[in-house]
């Protein structure tokens, strides 16, 4: 009869997937704190906003406030988009960039929305926004997890372990999220 040695390959397997899972932990942990916090700031993108000054325009003609803004600005490419949301305003519309002028002062609002490197692609990852094979590799990851979280309550013995005080915290943990749950539901 063949020996299984079930916690030996237990150790084992939550070890190695755990190895192979730290990059994939760090990424969906930093992008699940700044995904929570989604109404305190934008995750993805910075704000920027800058006033510059211009020589105002007196022409109400599309095309005149376009060209002259677009010349004094310095601007290469016309806009995406264009808007009056007002007599005294135009909106020039750009990927990424808003230029909001006060016609009869000359004030050019800048707004740009430049992606935060790094937390982007993160966040990107996070919530599937790449797709395709993407989803595959984020379902095994899952089910990585999975497997960590229930093996990894068998790699201890004794006192320590899973028939010791370790089923004390798994009621715990598993309390915190039922209890929340419930007040959510029908105590909030």
């Amino acid at each position: 009869m063949i020996n299984f040695q079930w916690r030996k390959w237990n150790k084992t397997l939550h070890r190695d997937i755990g190895y192979l899972s730290v990059a994939m932990v760090i990424i969906y942990g930093v992008s699940g704190i700044a995904v929570n916090h989604i109404g305190d700031w934008n995750p993805n993108y910075k704000l920027s906003k800058r006033i510059v000054q211009i020589n105002p325009i007196v022409s109400q003609d599309r095309d005149e406030i376009i060209g002259q803004t677009v010349s004094s600005l310095s601007i290469m490419e016309s806009p995406e988009n264009y808007f009056r949301p007002d007599s005294n305003t135009a909106q020039l519309f750009y990927p990424g960039k808003t230029y909001s002028v006060d016609l009869p002062t000359g004030n050019v609002l800048i707004e740009s929305t430049p992606s935060r490197p790094v937390l982007f692609e993160m966040n990107q990852l996070h919530l599937n926004a790449v797709k395709g094979v993407w989803t595959y590799i984020a379902d095994i990851f899952a089910l990585g997890l999975i497997f960590m979280g229930i093996s990894g309550m068998f790699i201890l013995k004794g006192s320590t372990g899973i028939m010791g005080r370790g089923k004390w915290f798994v009621v715990i943990g598993t309390i915190i999220p039922l209890f929340y749950w419930i007040w959510y539901q029908y105590l909030q």
